[in-house]
């Protein structure tokens, strides 16, 4: 009988796969120039490698067998001064290999290409950029010329580890490769000149300025004592949840550390608070001001924000939303419950009425900090203002409970001093206020110079009135809603009679002549549906024309970017007003009849474009003026 041959199976080969244009280009700045800053690298890293202890220990409550009998969760950092290898170990989560090809191998997020469009090439700022865009793995490569990463699922048989590897070029391998422990580990095949990193001291050096505040032991090797090959494991920093210590045990240095990796941010925060709340319920709050915010914080009100949660120390979600209303998405820090069940899911959490308490808890002393910084600290206070006043105008609309607290710390540019910025807080403008003045004046524009330069604004600067000067996007959408401050509504220079002739009062109209009477009948009787009604202006003394809105009507500049999104807005029509003492009315006065159609559309036309507003028909617009030009 003929004896079968035995076939082993066979070792699978690594797939080798190019890396997408963005990966790439990525990998070409960690490499090339962000030497300056080379060692965030072991930052990110052990921040990885954090997360994926958390997540493990948040599964682990649904599942105990996950932890795969080694419930002691940990990271681990080791160095071959031989094989010139740094290795970064953790026995958490781990991956599969989807999640490495997802993850990992040819990623391509939108924080990557954010990244990439922010990054300018200046090691500084790029630096600070890595993490907060979530592609701090490839910070390795700034100091190996090869990574190696080896990683198992947790709760996945040992035939399904996973090997990933590149050299930092155009392509990566992977493979399934049999791994009997768990976790993700990364090794670091360091370049020549990088023998620091092979140093303990150096690492534990690292792990104190960057990691101290991680949860779980960060452990390196003993140095060997002569005659044994390894040392024993020793923790090389405090694995302590920092919120939950006194604040008087904790330094500035450790607040800012900790500050960096739930922020994902290099710079220092602007400001923290905080809280321990013990009696009905129990937390622990601590909460930060980031220094600078991203270029699209605008853009992100879609984007998943919020705060970390953790239930009795237990990790349970990176970004609760609940926790925070969507004009403090700049907020960063961690909330710590111990009433909550550790199986808490989102839509538990949105139902919550002690998340709903913690909630109301954070916004008030978000508040309260920046209500401090305004009465004490005001140059951070302004700094803050500078980088994230427009957000925080949003909560005038959203938390109508708030909104006068939040109004006290809106800061606005105004015809008081309109060169110092948005420095000027409601507070100040009712000093400023003339006796007898009832309305707090504000003017809203597509830009500062177009708000600084209104028309609107000649007869209040001749009577030395003071107007804000409103030139953020979001200003006439929250104008809508914002109607009085201690007691003094609102009033728009552009919108509605303003009742400053000195015979008149307030609604009454201008007094004419029969024959200015004449005059603003033709020029309407001209522009017949562009315009509600002309009429003689109590507002200008050096410009001939403006347009004047209704009183609940959206500003020309509002309804043109409205219009631009697709929206669909009711019918609306501007009020013309002209100045009849201006030299130019008494030129269209006595202008012949083809002469004064196009001077009375020139009227109207200059006072859409100093309103910001958009002209139908441009082309007749030029056609017009050439025409007065040549005299023809």
């Amino acid at each position: 009988m003929t004896e079968k041959t035995q076939t082993q199976p066979k070792t699978p080969q690594p797939e080798t796969h190019a890396f997408q244009a963005e990966v790439r280009e990525v990998l070409r700045l960690m490499i090339h120039s962000l030497y300056s800053n080379k060692e965030i690298f072991l930052r990110e890293l052990v921040s990885n490698a954090s997360d994926a202890c958390d997540k493990l220990r948040f599964s682990a409550l649904k599942d105990d067998s996950l932890l795969g009998g080694d419930p002691e969760l940990r990271i681990e950092i080791e160095t071959d001064p031989e094989a010139r290898t740094l290795t970064i170990r953790d026995n958490g989560i781990g991956m599969n290999l989807a999640e490495v090809t997802e993850n990992i191998g040819t990623i391509a997020r939108s924080g990557t290409r954010q990244f990439l469009e922010q990054a300018s090439g200046e090691a500084d700022l790029d630096g600070k950029l890595i993490g907060q865009f979530g592609v701090g793995f490839y910070s390795s490569f700034i100091v190996a010329d090869r990574v190696t990463l080896l990683t198992r699922r947790a709760g996945a048989p040992a035939e399904e580890g996973v090997r990933w590897e590149s050299e930092g070029a155009g392509e990566f391998t992977i493979a399934p490769e049999k791994r009997e422990h768990q976790g993700t580990e990364v090794i670091l095949h360091l370049k020549e000149g990088e023998d620091e990193f092979l140093q303990s001291w150096t690492l534990r050096r690292l792990i104190g300025r960057y990691s101290d505040h991680i949860g779980f032991p960060i452990c390196l090797r003993k140095d060997a004592v002569e005659g044994e090959e390894q040392g024993e494991w020793e923790p090389a920093n405090q694995a302590s949840a920092l919120w939950t210590l006194p604040k008087t045990d904790i330094s500035d240095e450790e607040y800012q550390a900790f500050y960096k990796h739930v922020g994902h941010d290099m710079d220092d925060a602007l400001a923290w608070a905080h809280n321990h709340v013990e009696g009905a319920q129990n937390y622990v709050s601590l909460l930060y001001l980031p220094a600078r915010a991203p270029l699209d914080i605008m853009l992100q009100r879609d984007e998943r924000q919020g705060l970390r949660l953790y239930v009795k120390r237990v990790f349970i979600m990176d970004a609760a939303e609940q926790l925070l209303p969507h004009y403090l998405r700049f907020v960063r820090g961690v909330v710590d419950s111990d009433d909550l069940p550790l199986n808490v899911s989102r839509e538990l959490l949105q139902e919550n009425d002690l998340v709903r308490k913690i909630r109301s808890a954070v916004v008030r002393r978000t508040l309260d900090l920046l209500g401090r910084l305004a009465d004490h600290e005001q140059d951070k206070f302004l700094s803050f203002w500078d980088e994230f006043g427009p957000v925080l105008k949003e909560g005038v609309v959203e938390d109508t409970a708030n909104r006068e607290k939040i109004a006290a710390l809106l800061r606005f540019s105004s015809t008081h001093d309109p060169e110092a910025g948005q420095r000027t807080s409601l507070a100040d403008y009712i000093v400023r206020m003339q006796e007898g003045q009832e309305h707090i004046w504000f003017v809203t524009a597509e830009n500062f110079k177009a708000a600084k330069n209104s028309p609107h604004l000649e007869i209040f600067r001749k009577k030395g009135i003071e107007v804000l000067l409103l030139s953020d996007r979001i200003d006439e959408w929250m104008m809508g809603y914002f109607t009085e401050f201690e007691g003094h509504t609102f009033r728009s220079v552009a919108k509605g009679e303003v009742g400053f002739d000195d015979t008149q009062e307030e609604g009454k109209e201008v007094e004419s002549s029969p024959e200015q009477q004449d005059l603003l009948k033709r020029i309407s009787g001209v522009l017949g549906e562009e315009v509600a009604e002309v009429r003689a202006s109590q507002r200008l003394t050096d410009s001939a024309s403006c347009l004047v809105m209704g009183e609940h009507d959206l500003a020309l500049h509002m309804r043109h970017m409205l219009e631009q999104a697709g929206q669909q807005l009711p019918d609306s029509r501007p009020v013309l007003e002209v100045n009849l003492d201006h030299p130019m009315l008494a030129r269209v006065a006595s202008a012949e009849e083809g002469r004064f159609n196009d001077l009375a559309h020139i009227l109207y036309e200059q006072a859409v474009l100093a309103e910001g507003g958009q002209l139908d028909d441009p082309a007749g617009f030029v056609q017009r003026l050439n025409r007065i030009m040549l005299d023809v």
